[in-house]
């Protein structure tokens, strides 16, 4: 295990999976993870992103809490998506309109990936439209926009839209190693109607549960809790790289005090 994977695996101890191993081909992507962090080379030729995301080297796990999303589980967060934000913190979207798969769902199941559509039906839900509609959202938005998805950087015989399987298959992957509500809980922080929180609590327990990385909350106008983002750097592949995490390089919407964490209602 490379030392990016063991401090990932003690930052996030039992839980954590090494992604992502997703082709079935000898060696995965080809890439290893021997090489230098996203953002942490700025001399790297542009033959070398099949292995070194670039310019998106810096990685957004977003988690929201829902409180009115049917279906939606009581004691687990849900996923928004993994972005690929550039290093200074602006981004890019929609970078291939000619691999805006549609039917995600029939993709994930024709490839083999049927368990991490059973996770995404149950984890990744839509609060406005269908599930498939915000799949589809977020693979086009952000997922075409990570170089070492490019088509050309995958295996020659990959079927059409692997790099979009790979893609899904990280982002449960990695949601799988932030248990953000367990985290919270472990600290006594749990939804309430009457008790609010504060930030610092909140961080606390969020830095304590990851082993010392701190995140971006973000709340609403009302001062209620409805987002959290994980932020990492990428050694090789998204295919089967390891995911370094950092502490976040944003700042929170969130007041100092009077949080509202509330129970989901859906």
């Amino acid at each position: 295990m490379s030392v990016s994977s063991l401090v990932l695996s003690s930052l996030l101890g039992a839980s954590y999976i090494n992604p992502m191993n997703v082709f079935q081909s000898p060696g995965g992507s080809g890439c290893g993870n021997s090489g230098p962090a996203s953002c942490q080379s700025t001399n790297t030729p542009a033959a070398d992103t099949c292995c070194y995301e670039s310019p998106g080297g810096l990685i957004m796990q977003t988690q929201v809490w829902d409180t009115d999303v049917a279906g939606s589980p009581e004691d687990s967060w849900t996923i928004h998506g993994l972005w690929p934000d550039n290093c200074d913190g602006t981004y890019i979207e929609d970078c291939d309109p000619s691999r805006d798969y549609k039917n995600i769902a029939g993709l994930l199941e024709s490839q083999g990936a049927s368990s991490t559509l059973e996770f995404m039906q149950q984890y990744w839900l839509n609060d406005d439209g269908s599930n498939e509609r915000f799949w589809e959202h977020e693979w086009a938005t952000h997922g075409t926009c990570y170089s070492t998805l490019n088509v050309d950087c995958l295996p020659s015989d990959s079927p059409t839209g692997a790099e979009a399987v790979a893609f899904f298959e990280t982002v449960v992957r990695v949601f799988k190693t932030l248990p953000t509500y367990d985290w919270l809980a472990q600290a006594g922080i749990t939804p309430s109607y009457s008790q609010t929180y504060s930030l610092s609590d909140l961080l606390s327990a969020l830095e304590a549960g990851s082993g010392g990385y701190t995140p971006t909350l973000s709340c609403s106008r009302s001062h209620k809790l409805s987002s959290v983002s994980w932020y990492f750097n990428l050694k090789g592949s998204v295919i089967d790289g390891d995911f370094v995490p950092i502490n976040t390089p944003e700042d929170t919407s969130c007041p100092s005090s009077g949080i509202k964490y509330l129970p989901k209602e859906g």
